[in-house]
């Protein structure tokens, strides 16, 4: 397997992991979440907003709206898509509570992941916060290349590729209940080898606080 499919898929299942784990209650999931796209959220709000506290302010507002709508999310585009819309929509909230003209209007249409890029908040991401989100991305890579070939296949085609299982089973040339058993094997094996590291993080906020 290629490894930018691999890193793909790393990255999509990672998302998918976590927004699981918190749709369960489980907070340190959530807040893994936050500290994953905290910088690029802060980002997207800066297109609008310039005063840096107030865009601190607003990144807060937008991670509690996703707390709130994480129900209700549907994977039907990637977790980052949905935050960075509900990002650009609070940030001209905000501006029109504050009776403020919506400046860049165009913000929208542009593609999201050019907003991962920028330097501006960079600091906003604790050590601690790299460093989490630094070991989930090893260990989650690690647990992709270890998965049997035919595991990796069909989690690849369905996470990245975004096939249904009827494609799935097409390509791989098996039956639907097949495909079935192997994406929750791999969903499975990689829930083991993150489990500890959530369970760490949990320990860890619960010490703090």
């Amino acid at each position: 397997m290629k490894s930018e499919d691999q890193d793909k898929m790393s990255e999509k299942n990672l998302d998918a992991e976590l927004v699981a784990q918190a749709k369960q209650g489980k907070m340190a999931a959530f807040e893994l979440l936050v500290n994953r796209y905290q910088q690029r959220v802060a980002n997207v709000i800066s297109k609008f907003v310039k005063d840096r506290h107030e865009i601190q302010d607003v990144a807060q507002e937008v991670f509690i709206k996703v707390f709130r709508a994480l129900p209700n999310f549907r994977g039907d585009s990637s977790f980052y898509t949905w935050i960075y819309r509900i990002a650009v929509n609070t940030s001209k909230n905000h501006l029109v509570a504050k009776s403020r003209r919506i400046q860049n209007t165009q913000v929208e249409f542009e593609d999201a992941e050019s907003f991962g890029s920028n330097e501006d908040f960079r600091n906003l991401d604790t050590p601690d916060a790299v460093y989490s989100r630094g070991e989930l991305e090893q260990t989650m890579s690690k647990a992709i290349a270890q998965l049997p070939e035919d595991l990796k296949k069909a989690i690849v085609l369905r996470e990245v590729d975004g096939m249904s299982y009827d494609e799935i089973a097409l390509e791989m040339n098996c039956p639907i209940g097949t495909v079935r058993s192997r994406i929750f094997r791999a969903r499975d094996a990689i829930d083991q080898a993150l489990r500890p590291l959530l369970e760490d993080e949990n320990m860890r906020k619960q010490h703090v606080r």
